[in-house]
């Protein structure tokens, strides 16, 4: 007779998206549960093909090609998305702005290359959400002005992390990990302990700075580490300021906890944007949702929330 098989913590983690995607769960059966795991990493493939900026075919290079001639119509995934893109920047007052590519396509970090300040001008005429019209009922996206890019890099690791957590929940697991770079979304505690998710030291290479017990919930962090390069002294990072069109300063790292991975991945990079001040007020508005902030000085700051840890320097 076969052998069931045992128990277990099963998972894998693959390069995917620009980054790391990690899946982990336990499942009474190990072989069943190494399955959803691939079930998963298929559904960040999809996802990646349909969001990418730099896969040629995908729904939003055409839409980024062709939305400024006239309506596009536009699946009804991609327009939910981009519906709720534009509702945070209302939100956060444009600190999020998924036309911040239309400026961030001239940099490239790999290459150590930025945009020269006539760049930045010309397209910044191009960078304002409020130039992106969606037509729900016709399911139709329009860009008012030519030129005009959009990027759902900044919140798309969280939509594919809580889709992965969706997935795992209807299929009966009750205790998992799904992580896509800074993104993690939680599904129960790790079986009878809470998940300890560390939010990296932002200038210590593979360190924690502070470590996080949370059950079944999201937890983003926006760095200035992940894609950069330095010049002249000034770290030049991906996280755009939109109203600039220049990288945003002031921060080393923003992290956001909440029930919602794609709400906490668009805050985490809002919350970078606009700084200690405005951004942990922002939060403070937010029933569910919390941050931690490291400013550039190395200083840790935590929404009114959170219970600040004795060791951590913080204000």
């Amino acid at each position: 007779m076969p052998v069931a098989a045992q128990s277990d913590w099963v998972g894998d983690k693959r390069p995917m998206m620009g980054t790391e995607v990690t899946v982990y769960l336990w499942s009474d059966d190990a072989d069943k549960g190494q399955a959803l795991v691939e079930e998963i990493f298929q559904e960040v493939a999809r996802i990646d093909r349909l969001m990418s900026t730099y896969k040629d075919g995908s729904e939003i290079s055409e839409i980024n090609r062709s939305a400024a001639n006239s309506p596009l119509v536009v699946g009804q995934e991609l327009l939910h998305l981009i519906r709720r893109s534009l509702d945070i920047s209302v939100l956060t007052q444009g600190a999020f702005d998924i036309t911040y590519d239309s400026v961030g396509q001239h940099y490239d970090f790999r290459l150590n290359q930025r945009p020269d300040e006539a760049t930045i001008q010309s397209e910044l005429e191009r960078t304002d959400y409020r130039l992106v019209e969606l037509d729900d009922r016709a399911a139709t996206i329009f860009f008012q002005r030519e030129g005009v890019r959009i990027n759902l890099g900044g919140i798309a690791k969280g939509y594919v992390v809580e889709r992965g957590i969706d997935i795992l929940r209807c299929k009966g697991v009750r205790n998992a990990i799904v992580t896509a770079g800074g993104d993690s979304r939680l599904l129960g505690d790790r079986r009878g302990r809470p998940w300890m998710v560390g939010i990296r030291d932002p200038r210590a290479d593979g360190e924690v700075a502070i470590s996080v017990p949370l059950e079944d919930e999201a937890i983003s962090t926006s760095g200035d580490y992940e894609r950069f390069f330095d010049e002249d002294g000034i770290r030049y990072h991906h996280i755009i300021r939109p109203g600039t069109g220049t990288p945003a300063s002031g921060v080393h790292s923003a992290t956001v906890f909440g029930p919602d991975a794609v709400l906490t991945d668009a805050l985490s990079t809002s919350v970078f944007v606009m700084g200690v001040d405005k951004g942990l007020r922002l939060i403070a508005t937010l029933p569910d949702y919390e941050s931690i902030v490291i400013d550039a000085e190395g200083l840790v700051y935590y929404s009114d929330g959170l219970q600040r840890p004795d060791h951590a320097s913080s204000q």
